[in-house]
């Protein structure tokens, strides 16, 4: 049997016990050393919240009305705009297979058009909040003394700030607010709640031995925040992104039908603030309506299964429950049933 002699031992000991490194780094024989994972595999495993089946079930819806917003103008039959005068008030026919408006106009192509800006201003309304908040809430979380306290209390000032009133007196400085106007309005007030987030998850992961030995060995402060610490953020800041997609799409949808944004927009608010204004629910002229209502629902529900699944992958009780009642599923048994079925074993004399 092969034995190392004591220069080997000597050797071994000596880089086990250099600065920066650990035993589980030092080389053995017949080993190669092992090696600290790099970023991207710190980056795969912070996006593995995805990878559950309501994640996955939300993107795909998520990832449907994405598709709708690109190819919008060659899906649509017609233009939004266009009349015709001989289909007023049409039930969804071959034609027009969501009816018509009270004009001629076809539903179906306004609903497609719609959602164009919808998906437009919730996503660029949500990177513009959320690139704010991953800014102040990580500085003010990771900085001390009055820099931290100055960014916190510039957070406390945007929870506080009334939105309604801001998005109103900006509508009527223009006659056609563009979308990213609309969309800059929503993201510069809808970064506070995840900036304060962000900041105490920040504030504990700034006292961890990682980052305190990036810290002793002179690392600079964007490098600490970049590669340390945004990989151990990204279930917070996706849930962030999600429920601020979630909120702009809601007010977009809510100032639009009330009239507060200019009807001349297409989205699905303003295909609801036509058909109020001419009377369809009362009329009970459901194609006009409920498309538009049904596609809002439909994008909630996809948002809101993907923060399910961002949820379940951050809270280990949620995944281990999940978890155990996917086995439980295939495994045949209802996962509602208080009382488990208990399986006794059968004795060589009851088979006999």
């Amino acid at each position: 049997m092969d034995t190392m002699t004591d220069t080997e031992t000597d050797t071994t000991r000596l880089a086990a016990s250099a600065p920066g490194t650990s035993t589980l780094d030092a080389p053995v024989a017949g080993h190669a050393p092992r090696r600290p994972p790099g970023f991207g595999a710190k980056l795969a495993s912070a996006f593995a919240m995805f990878r559950n089946p309501k994640s996955i079930t939300g993107l795909s819806i998520l990832a449907f009305f994405v598709l709708i917003a690109i190819f919008a103008d060659v899906l649509a039959p017609y233009s939004p705009t266009k009349v015709d005068n001989t289909a007023r008030f049409q039930p969804p026919s071959a034609a027009h297979w969501l009816g018509t408006t009270h004009i001629g106009e076809d539903v179906l192509s306004q609903v497609i058009h719609g959602t164009r800006g919808v998906i437009v201003v919730g996503f660029l309304a949500a990177i513009i909040a959320t690139v704010i908040a991953i800014v102040i809430g990580v500085l003010s979380g990771y900085l001390r003394g009055w820099r931290s306290e100055g960014l916190s209390a510039l957070t406390n000032v945007f929870l506080v700030l009334p939105g309604i009133p801001l998005i109103i007196i900006v509508a009527t400085m223009f006659e056609d607010p563009p979308l990213w106007v609309i969309a800059l309005v929503l993201g510069l007030i809808g970064w506070a709640w995840g900036a304060r987030v962000l900041r105490a998850q920040t504030m504990s992961l700034r006292n961890r031995d990682f980052v305190q030995a990036a810290r002793a060995n002179g690392e600079p402060l964007r490098r600490i925040i970049t590669v340390e610490m945004l990989p151990n953020l990204m279930a917070l800041i996706a849930a962030s992104f999600v429920g601020t997609v979630t909120a702009a799409i809601i007010a977009l949808t809510t100032l639009s039908y009330i009239g507060i944004i200019p009807v001349t927009t297409y989205n699905w608010g303003t295909i609801l603030n036509w058909a109020g204004a001419q009377g369809a629910f009362r009329q009970g002229q459901w194609w006009w309506f409920l498309p538009p209502g049904l596609c809002i629902a439909a994008i909630g529900v996809a948002l809101s299964l993907i923060n399910f699944g961002i949820d379940e992958y951050v809270n280990p009780r949620l995944r281990s429950a999940g978890e155990r009642a996917r086995a439980m599923k295939k495994k045949g048994m209802n996962v509602n049933d208080t009382v488990t079925t208990v399986r006794t074993a059968t004795t060589t004399e009851e088979t006999a």
